[in-house]
Order: structure tokens, then C-alpha cells, then sequence
């Protein structure tokens, strides 16, 4: 397993999510201006998130990205390995003629022993857990994330009161008293 920086910009833009999706999708742009991470890594990450079905879009005006679960059912293991792929490191064939390789051996044992230690811890961490530190230490939410007119106040106009027969009847009643 690797921790890099773009695993730790996903677990940012994630809590982010989780916190202001409540209102409604949250859109990228607000994501970057929140947390300083550049827009064109956002997408980059997002479409990975995506694809691992951690987040769903919804486009057009007001659309954005949403949890696609329920923040407590998302560990940060399942982001990190959404961003930097399954954990399996890349080793380099050992080779005995070579001075050395057998220490390499052990240091890549040691490695490998310490990046499933780290995804089983990562494993036991919610991103529920991580929304709710952030409110417990005041982070605010952003309630309201788009300028809205309110509606026009209606007024009504009650019609001015008619004198004139209601039915066909009523107008042949009217006629014949003034005949």
C-alpha cells in the first residue's frame, strides 16, 4: 500500500463531500476552493472515486458529486485503494549472484509486512468517523452553496362584485321583470 499525496487529497475532498452533501450534490469547484486542491487533480481523482462506485455524479445546473453509500459504510481503505490501486508494490526480482539481494529480501518482507498493517488500520476507519471529528472541532458546513432569488410576492386581486345573471335561466328571469 501507498500513502501519497493524492490518496490524502482524496480523503480531504471525500470528508468534504460527506459533510456538504446533505444539502444537495457538491460541486468540484466549491470542493477546490474549500480545501486548496487543484481542480484539474479533482477530476482526475473523482473519476477514479467514480469508477470504484464510492461517489455518483449528477450533472446540469446544480449538479455535483454525492456519496454513493452511506459515509459509515466507506472506509479509508477503500478510498486510498481507489486512488493508488490494489497496495501490491512492484518488487524487483532478486537476484543471489548479486551482493546484497538476500538484505533486500528482508527489507522487502518488512515493507510489505507494514503496508498490510497500515490497510488493516485503514481499514477500520470510517469516513463517518472522519466527518464526525470535523464537526466535533467547529469546521462549518457550507449550508447554502448557490445564490437564490426568492419568489415574487403574489397579490391577489379580488374581482370587483358583477351584476349579471349567472345562468341562462337567471338572464331570462332578469329580462322578463324588466319586460
Amino acid at each position: 500500500m501507498r500513502l501519497t499525496t493524492k490518496g490524502r487529497f482524496a480523503v480531504t475532498a471525500m470528508i468534504d463531500v460527506a459533510l456538504q452533501g446533505p444539502a444537495g450534490p457538491v460541486n468540484l469547484g466549491s470542493i477546490s476552493r474549500r480545501q486548496r486542491i487543484s481542480l484539474s487533480h479533482l477530476e482526475q481523482l473523482f473519476a477514479k472515486l467514480r469508477r470504484h462506485d464510492l461517489v455518483e455524479s449528477t450533472r446540469g445546473p446544480g449538479g455535483g458529486y454525492s456519496l454513493s453509500r452511506r459515509a459509515a459504510d466507506i472506509t479509508i481503505a477503500h478510498i486510498i485503494q481507489a486512488i493508488d490501486g490494489d497496495g501490491q508494490e512492484k518488487t524487483v526480482p532478486r537476484h543471489p549472484a548479486v551482493p546484497g539481494a538476500v538484505n533486500r529480501h528482508a527489507t522487502d518482507e518488512l515493507w510489505a509486512s507494514v503496508s498490510r498493517r497500515a490497510l488493516e488500520f485503514l481499514d477500520t476507519v470510517t469516513l463517518q468517523s472522519l466527518v464526525d471529528e470535523q464537526i466535533a472541532r467547529g469546521v462549518e458546513v457550507e449550508r447554502d452553496r448557490s445564490p437564490r432569488r426568492e419568489p415574487l410576492p403574489t397579490t391577489r386581486v379580488k374581482p370587483a362584485p358583477v351584476n349579471a345573471p349567472n345562468s341562462v335561466f337567471a338572464l331570462g328571469a332578469m329580462l322578463a321583470k324588466r319586460s
